[in-house]
């Protein structure tokens, strides 16, 4: 994964995430509650691993992808958490979310993918 390839999945994934991809998006704060179906959708697209840390009484999820770690929703957080780089599943990801809060994520992603021209996994 490029530089550039990161920076433009990020801003697919700003314009992707919604109250269909987690209730608790808000305009404020829009990365908020999208850590388990974004580490998925990054999961799906680049591979790698899915990783997990405690945040307060939740697991907070995000990516290592070629050794390096990403974590796409991190400007949730006012001060970012203290990643212990626990190794997840995707099971375990999808378990923490909806089914359909994935798929919407993934469908939205998919589509903005294809209107970019990003089709191909880089």
């Amino acid at each position: 994964m490029t530089t550039d390839d990161l920076d433009e999945f990020r801003r697919v994934l700003r314009r992707c995430w919604s109250l269909e991809s987690s209730s608790q998006w808000s305009a404020e704060n829009p990365a908020r509650g999208q850590c388990n179906v974004t580490a998925l959708v990054v999961y799906d697209r680049f591979g790698g691993e899915i990783l997990k840390t405690p945040v307060g009484d939740d697991w907070h999820f995000y990516n290592r992808v070629a050794g390096t770690v990403y974590d796409l929703t991190a400007e949730q957080f006012a001060v970012p958490p203290a990643y212990l780089d626990i190794p997840s599943t995707r099971d375990e990801a999808l378990a923490g979310t909806a089914p359909d809060r994935y798929q919407a994520l993934a469908a939205y992603v998919s589509k903005a993918l294809m209107s970019s021209g990003m089709t191909d996994p880089p």
